[in-house]
């Protein structure tokens, strides 16, 4: 095959990736396609830089390819700009050291993982105030618990064999902790409201929904569901919010565009960069899938990935300064009544596909 007819293939195929994603269906085998944006982008690029180097633009044909070429790219670089660090900060640095301060940590840990040391390793290295550990069994609370100074006084431990079990270990007080079963009885949230050194309430939501893969859901209704009841409660919020977890979905991605700007939330990474933490295991293949979401009153002091820890995710750090007392300066636009549609529409949809289920589970018994 010549290398001309090889690109041309390749745009065509790089247009069709493209536009999957774009349509309206929750199957796994479309949203997957979220996932790869940021080496499709790459991909692209390339084509488009090798074709003006290699061949001469004089055919029609050639000028119509290259439109569509440049047409995708533009679109595709658009959804990821906002991670690169030419965009602007959605969350201002913090200047003040006099602020009461949060540092965060997230890690995924693969439930099958035994490399506990390493995951003790990064506790220790970055000592952060409060830790959400996902894929966690009883395994894993047991080795995390026993390495842990008495510092963590606090924690909501909810092991699972099912590779959703998730613990939080917290140094700061932690106020009326519940275990939240939001879509399914065997997939945990943790919400608890947190109280800062100075006094301050903020409330936190540690989540890991449900990928959109067969062997996990065959459809992403079930993990978009989720994100947007607790866009809701984030959108109703009465303290300061803090969104953090494996959320098993891309940044760029419709649903959690539309998950961040109903809950009005901040993106640490906006203006900084990916933060990939997933796949550890695949230098190629990476993108962010863990994320530390929060409300207007907070700045970001630091953010880092943490080291390997045999798990296929990178551990995620942030240390937070509190300032509400700058909170307009970076204040969300509210959801506007189609947002909010879209939201409610998604969550009614889960609703009645659970009701569906139910009833076909009791006729089964019957």
């Amino acid at each position: 095959m010549k290398f001309k007819n090889f690109l041309q293939i390749f745009g065509v195929i790089a247009v069709l990736l493209t536009l999957i994603p774009l349509v309206a269906a929750d199957f796994w085998w479309i949203r997957v396609f979220d996932y790869m944006h940021i080496q499709l982008t790459l991909l692209t690029l390339t084509a488009i830089a090798a074709y003006f180097i290699r061949f001469d633009i004089k055919w029609v044909q050639d000028y119509i390819f290259m439109g569509i070429l440049l047409a995708c790219f533009a679109f595709q670089f658009l959804k990821i700009y906002p991670y690169t660090p030419l965009s602007a900060h959605e969350i201002g640095d913090s200047q003040n050291s006099e602020a009461p301060q949060i540092s965060l940590f997230t890690a995924n840990v693969l439930q099958k993982n035994e490399e506990h040391q390493k995951v003790v390793d990064e506790i220790n290295r970055f000592d952060p105030d409060v830790m959400v550990f996902t894929e966690t069994n009883t395994r894993w609370k047991n080795e995390i618990s026993k390495n842990l100074d008495e510092s963590y006084r606090y924690k909501v431990e909810v092991p699972l064999d099912n590779t959703y079990g998730m613990l939080v270990y917290s140094k700061l007080e932690l106020i009326d902790p519940q275990v939240q079963y939001m879509i399914d009885d065997s997939i945990p949230s943790i919400h608890t409201k947190i109280r800062l050194p100075e006094g301050n309430l903020i409330q936190l939501f540690a989540i890991h929904p449900t990928p959109p893969m067969p062997q996990h859901n065959p459809s992403s209704s079930d993990r978009d569901a989720e994100m947007m009841k607790i866009a809701k409660m984030s959108l109703e919020r009465e303290v300061p919010v803090v969104v953090i977890g494996d959320f098993n979905d891309v940044a760029w991605s419709e649903t959690t565009s539309l998950f961040q700007s109903v809950g009005k939330l901040l993106d640490i990474r906006v203006g900084r960069g990916f933060y990939n933490t997933f796949n550890a295991n695949n230098l190629l293949m990476r993108w962010p899938l863990d994320y530390i979401y929060t409300s207007e009153e907070f700045r970001l002091k630091e953010i880092k990935l943490g080291e390997n820890i045999g798990s296929d995710h990178f551990p995620l750090f942030a240390s937070l300064s509190f300032e509400p007392e700058k909170a307009e300066e970076q204040e969300p636009e509210p959801p506007n009544e189609n947002q909010l549609e879209r939201v409610n529409k998604q969550i009614e949809e889960e609703e009645e596909e659970n009701v569906e289920k139910a009833k076909e589970e009791k006729e089964e018994e019957d």
